[in-house]
């Protein structure tokens, strides 16, 4: 049995990394909404409670019963979870006379295991507006800054401990956040800490086989992280009645179908190849504009999985490299609207072959899944792969699509890509790649006078795509690049480098 951590969301901006700095001390948690019951209660060891955008003295203020958690686990209230369960049991809530942003030192007045090991000193991360002016009868005070008095507190003389922090833990400037939250999980709610790669896959694994049985699974498959830790899960679960399918869209960089591939196969997945490259090419022909082109490649890549797909018979499941911040349900405070994000889906797939879903990684961050696929001895290049598009280089190739195009683009970024490899840059940039302008200027090449197109080059640093900065590689580097572009690919003349962040940028040009 998986011991948990419940963490209920009031809408913070932080909620994710709490269960961030909870899953690298090895123990599973769930984000829920505010309003939403776990689908099990077994193995819940505790709760915790996030902060929020309102103040708890707001009408619409989100609201949980935490005297009725308390009856079953210990709680701990971040923020405004804090002050929450101050207001609910009876104490007050106002607005501070000095709001308090940025860091503050926390002081540690009061003796309690959730500060087992914490310095009597230490700098915390601050984030409100409203503070605890009341403590309930009970309660005491264990910390405060310089501007509150109330800065953490307990009352350890229920059921179960009740902590409040008015400090945010789970960020990086609370130094000894991860230790308090440790405490936590180990001391007052008895974890184990036993949530690892190799306990995640031996229970998934057999939740799998469980779920599956001698059934059959087809899988769209792309080279990506995702769906090959997806594929490799499933197919340690059910073998060969694993049927993936990787189709080549035309699309992809230079070799990359055949190395993948051949990296699938050194797997053992069972996965079919398709060459569909003509296909993509007549869908494409004339489209200029992104989405158009987006939607020619969903639609053609449905044409095509699905064309595959009946020719395997008795098929029941469909696989799917879903990660957890696709499916964590971002639930408006003010009422249970629940918003899915499913852009790792085959879109359009499940209603029209009327198959159940096998999501293997639904509940993990990508960070995880690569530890989960290190685990499963997927090969390091597999697993340190860049982020690559879905439509692949159609949306770096400015304008319409065609052949002669995509064989440009190809050994452009095929030359930048294997230079950051070899000047070992590749693994530190998040993401790169060459862009094909539709710009072509006058050039000098010996004694002959060109006009051929312009390659962009992006390199981006990032945490998860959200936002991003341009790469400062080195000088020398992208003289070199450029100059091996311009002399090896013939029908460009010119290269440039893109000094745009996000925002107000987008990582992509389309």
């Amino acid at each position: 049995m998986t011991e948990k951590i419940i963490i209920y969301d009031f809408g913070s901006q932080y909620t994710q990394l709490i269960a961030r700095v909870v899953r690298e001390l090895n123990v599973y948690c769930e984000i829920l909404p505010f309003n939403r019951q776990p689908q099990s209660e077994e193995g819940i060891k505790g709760v915790i409670l996030s902060g929020s955008p309102f103040s708890v003295n707001q009408p619409e203020a989100p609201f949980i019963n935490i005297k009725a958690l308390q009856k079953q686990y210990p709680v701990l209230g971040v923020c405004y979870g804090a002050q929450l369960m101050a207001k609910e049991y009876g104490g007050e809530v106002a607005k501070s006379n000095k709001r308090e942003y940025g860091r503050a030192s926390l002081q540690i007045v009061g003796s309690s295991p959730l500060f087992s090991s914490i310095p009597a000193s230490s700098p915390v991360w601050m984030s409100h507006s409203d503070t605890i002016q009341k403590l309930p009868e009970g309660f005491s005070v264990l910390a405060t800054t310089e501007s509150i008095p109330v800065a953490a507190y307990s009352n350890e003389n229920g059921p179960h401990p009740l902590y409040g922090l008015q400090f945010h833990p789970e960020v990086y400037h609370s130094e000894q956040g991860k230790q308090i939250l440790k405490n936590f999980l180990f001391t007052s709610c008895g974890c184990t800490g036993n949530w690892t790669p190799a306990h995640y896959i031996s229970e998934t694994v057999e939740v799998l086989r469980r779920q599956i049985g001698d059934k059959k699974v087809v899988m769209g498959l792309s080279g990506g992280v995702d769906s090959t830790v997806a594929a490799t899960l499933i197919h340690k679960a059910i073998g060969n009645n694993l049927f993936g399918i990787f189709v080549d869209n035309g699309l992809l960089r230079k070799n990359e179908f055949e190395s993948v591939l051949d990296s699938y196969h050194q797997l053992g997945l069972n996965v079919k190849g398709v060459n569909a490259r003509n296909h993509f090419y007549t869908k494409l022909a004339g489209k200029t504009l992104p989405e158009e082109k987006r939607k020619a490649i969903g639609t053609a890549f449905i044409d095509i999985f699905d064309e595959e797909a009946h020719k395997l018979s008795e098929i029941d499941f469909l696989g799917q490299g879903t990660i957890y911040p696709d499916v964590i349900e971002s639930v408006s405070v003010h009422g249970p609207s629940v918003t899915i994000k499913s852009h790792h889906n085959v879109g359009g797939l499940p209603a029209k072959m009327k198959l159940k879903l096998v999501e293997p990684l639904r509940s993990l961050f990508k960070d995880e899944v690569r530890r989960i696929g290190a685990e499963l001895n997927i090969p390091a290049d597999m697993l340190g792969r860049h982020p690559f598009p879905g439509p692949g280089l159609a949306i770096r190739i400015l304008g319409e699509v065609t052949e002669e195009k995509v064989q440009l683009l190809q050994e452009a970024d095929h030359i930048f890509i294997s230079s950051l490899k070899t000047a070992g840059l590749y693994n530190q940039v998040w993401q790169a790649g060459a862009i094909l302008l539709p710009v072509k200027s006058v050039g000098v090449m010996g004694d002959e006078r060109t006009y051929e197109f312009t390659i962009a080059l992006r390199a981006v640093s990032s945490v998860d795509g959200m936002t991003a900065d341009w790469c400062h590689l080195p000088y020398e580097f992208l003289a070199g690049v450029s100059n091996n572009i311009i002399n090896q690919v013939k029908g460009i003349n010119r290269v440039v480098y893109d000094i745009s962040s996000k925002p107000p940028a987008t990582i992509e040009w389309e």
